[in-house]
C-alpha cells in the first residue's frame, strides 16, 4: 500500500459559492426517505419521529493536527472518520442511525477536490449505514479544517445501553482488536517523517504488507453499529462505551460511572498480531502501547455471569470477535494482571490533559 500526502494543487474550495458548494454535496446524496418532510436547502430540516422509539444524539468535532494530519490522511478517509466517531458513539448506545447534521468550517487554501474527496468519504459510510444527511452548514475559516457532525439514532426504551450498569462479578469483555489503530498510526507518521533509521525500519515508499490492515484501522474505523444493536435487543450488557480514547481510558471510564474496580488480564487482550510486531520492532511493551492508543472504536462491555447465555445468541451472529478480559470489582481499584503481578492500569489519552 502507497502512502502518499494530500494532494495540494488544482482549484480551491474558496473559489466556489456556498450554495455552489452545497450543491456539491447535495448531488452526491441518495434519495431522501419519506420521513424527511423537508431536508436541504431550507433553514432546517423537517422530520418525522419514530414511532414508540428514543432519540439517541452525540456530537463530535474534528480537527486538523489534533485529531488527523492531512499530510497523511486521504480526503475519502477524513470524511469516513469524521462519522465514523459518531456512529462509534450510537453504537455503544445501541442505537441505530437515522440522520447527520454535518458543518464544515473550511481553511481558504482547501483543493476542491479534497472537499470532494471528503465529502464522498461521508457519503459512502453513511450511505452504508443507512443513515440521512438532513442539513449542515459551511463557512470560512482562518485556521484549520473543521468537520462538526451530529448525529440522531433511536433505540426502543429497554434496549439503551449506558456506562452506569456494571456490578462487581460482572465479565469484561472487548470486541475485535486493540492497538491496530495506533499502530497504523504511528506507520503513517514514521512514513512521513523518515528521517532516522528507526523510524524507517523496514518500510519503503509503500508501507510494509502485513501493516496494511493496521492503517486500514486508522484510516477507515468501522463503528460496531450491528454489535451495539444485537447487545441492546438481546440485553446481554450491562453496560457499555466505546473505545475511542483506548482500552485503558475506556475501563477507567466505565468503571467510574458504575461505581466498581476492575481487574485486566494482559495475556487475554486481543492484539493484532502485525500491530503487536510494530510495538515490539521499537522496543515497547506491546500490551501497554496498544490499551493506552486512541481510534480503536471497539465496544467495550460488561455481561453478568447470569446473562452470558444471552451474550452467547449474540456470538453466533458473527457481528463480532468478542474477548473476555477481566472482570469488575467490589474494591474501586483499577488494575492490569501482567506476568503474574498486579500494576495499576495505565492512563489512556484524555483531552485537555
Amino acid at each position: 500500500m502507497t502512502i502518499s500526502p494530500a494532494a495540494d494543487a488544482g482549484p480551491l474550495a474558496s473559489d466556489l459559492t456556498e450554495g455552489e458548494l452545497i450543491a456539491r454535496i447535495s448531488g452526491r446524496l441518495p434519495a431522501a426517505p419519506a420521513w424527511l418532510a423537508v431536508g436541504i436547502g431550507d433553514d432546517a430540516a423537517v422530520v418525522e419521529p419514530e414511532r414508540n422509539r428514543l432519540e439517541v444524539l452525540s456530537v463530535d468535532a474534528l480537527v486538523d493536527g489534533v485529531h488527523f494530519d492531512r499530510a497523511f490522511t486521504p480526503p475519502a478517509a477524513i470524511g469516513h472518520r469524521a462519522l465514523a466517531v459518531n456512529l462509534s458513539d450510537l453504537a455503544a448506545m445501541g442505537a441505530t442511525p437515522r440522520l447527520a447534521l454535518v458543518s464544515m468550517a473550511l481553511p481558504g487554501s482547501l483543493p476542491i477536490g479534497d472537499f470532494d474527496g471528503i465529502i464522498d468519504g461521508l457519503i459512502a459510510l453513511a450511505t452504508r449505514s443507512r443513515l440521512t444527511i438532513v442539513g449542515g452548514n459551511l463557512t470560512r475559516i482562518g485556521g484549520p479544517l473543521v468537520i462538526d457532525i451530529t448525529v440522531i439514532g433511536t433505540v426502543k426504551r429497554r434496549q439503551v445501553l449506558t456506562r452506569t450498569g456494571a456490578r462487581a462479578g460482572d465479565d469484561l469483555y472487548v470486541s475485535g482488536t486493540v492497538g491496530s489503530a495506533t499502530a497504523g498510526l504511528g506507520v503513517l507518521r514514521a512514513w512521513t517523517k523518515r528521517s532516522t533509521p528507526e523510524d524507517t525500519e523496514g518500510m519503503s515508499a509503500s508501507a510494509p504488507a502485513e501493516l496494511d490492515d493496521c492503517v486500514q484501522r486508522y484510516l477507515y474505523p468501522e463503528p460496531r453499529l450491528r454489535l451495539g444493536a444485537l447487545l441492546g435487543h438481546n440485553r446481554a450488557a450491562t453496560a457499555c462505551m466505546d473505545l475511542s480514547d483506548g482500552l485503558a481510558e475506556g475501563v477507567r471510564q466505565l468503571a467510574a460511572a458504575s461505581g466498581v474496580g476492575a481487574s485486566v488480564d494482559a495475556d487475554a487482550i486481543p492484539l493484532d498480531r502485525a500491530g503487536r510486531r510494530w510495538f515490539e520492532r521499537r522496543g515497547g511493551d506491546a500490551v501497554h502501547e496498544a490499551i493506552i492508543g486512541g481510534d480503536d472504536y471497539e465496544l467495550l462491555f460488561t455481561v453478568s455471569p447470569r446473562l452470558r447465555g444471552r451474550l452467547k445468541a449474540v456470538g453466533r451472529h458473527g457481528a463480532a470477535q468478542l474477548t473476555r478480559i477481566g472482570s469488575c470489582t467490589a474494591d474501586r481499584a483499577l488494575l492490569l494482571r501482567q506476568d503474574g503481578k498486579d500494576q495499576p492500569l495505565p492512563r489512556g489519552f484524555t483531552h485537555f490533559r
